[in-house]
């Protein structure tokens, strides 16, 4: 009877050893993928090259090597040989475009030297470049991501909200997690659009900053001539305040006198001819001894 039980209970093991795992999306198989070795390369049939090529014409976004690898069915080290062997026929043959790996995935897109026509197509008319001052700040947050709009802003030395909104808008830069300290500000960083519409991998392929700072003299120089003051007149040149308000006295002086000169002579008045006959009626009234 033990034995007949024992046989019963491996019996009802086996169905649970036996179940089916519960189904993965394609974005979890994707990630888990990604941390698994490649693994060898095989021959990849005519008919996985063209899946792959459809795959990737098809996506919107940089399609990864580990999500190709699972819709195709094949390993990853198959499908980077496959892209690896399509973007040098592509570059072979001269063709119009390119299949470039951008952003942790493979995507297609115009070869550089044609850019004047695809501008004429699809930029000409358009309003949709961003400013300078957008470039600026996106530039300083992806050198020295993650940042808030306070610390863009001292370095900048303008205000950023509006640029830092639009940015986030076109998807460029997202927020990263909240500062310590006190207000907890937003931290933000580049986001895969960037380096999708930068043409890079990663941030590890940005020109470094080096390349764009002059030399040492250079800023010697600037630095120069920006602090150097400019030379004072001589004093023998200055104006002295006293000797000009002593000029203007005389001018004034000068000008009362010439007019007192042009102007004609005054016929006494009335008043002072009757004064004068006071004055002489008086002295003919007085004795002779008190006329002085």
């Amino acid at each position: 009877m033990n034995e007949a039980v024992e046989e019963a209970a491996d019996a009802d093991a086996e169905p649970a050893a036996d179940a089916p795992a519960d189904e993965l999306s394609v974005e979890e198989v994707a990630d888990t993928a990604e941390a698994e070795d490649l693994g060898e390369p095989q021959e990849a049939p005519e008919e996985i090259r063209r899946a792959i090529e459809a795959l990737i014409m098809v996506a919107d976004r940089p399609v990864t090597v580990s999500l190709l690898a699972q819709l195709t069915e094949v390993s990853a080290a198959t499908v980077a040989q496959v892209c690896t062997e399509l973007a040098d026929e592509y570059a072979a043959e001269n063709r119009g475009f390119v299949l470039v790996n951008v952003a942790g995935g493979y995507r297609f897109q115009t070869h550089a030297d044609l850019a004047p026509y695809v501008e004429r197509f699809a930029i000409e008319g358009q309003s949709s470049r961003l400013s300078a001052a957008a470039l600026e700040t996106l530039a300083i947050i992806a050198y020295k991501q993650p940042l808030s709009r306070g610390q863009v802003s001292a370095i900048r030395g303008v205000n950023v909200d509006a640029v830092t909104r639009t940015l986030q808008q076109r998807g460029y830069i997202a927020e990263e997690a909240r500062e310590e300290g006190p207000g907890q500000a937003m931290l933000f960083r580049t986001t895969d659009v960037f380096l999708e519409r930068l043409g890079l991998n990663s941030l590890d392929e940005l020109p470094p900053l080096g390349d764009f700072v002059p030399a040492s003299d250079v800023v010697e120089a600037l630095e120069t001539s920006l602090s150097a003051e400019p030379i004072a007149d001589s004093p023998t040149d200055a104006p002295d305040p006293a000797n000009e308000v002593a000029t203007n006295d005389v001018d004034v002086e000068a000008s009362v006198a010439s007019d007192l000169a042009d102007a004609p002579e005054a016929e006494p008045t009335v008043e002072a001819e009757t004064d004068d006959a006071v004055v002489i009626d008086l002295r003919d009234s007085l004795p002779a001894g008190d006329q002085d």
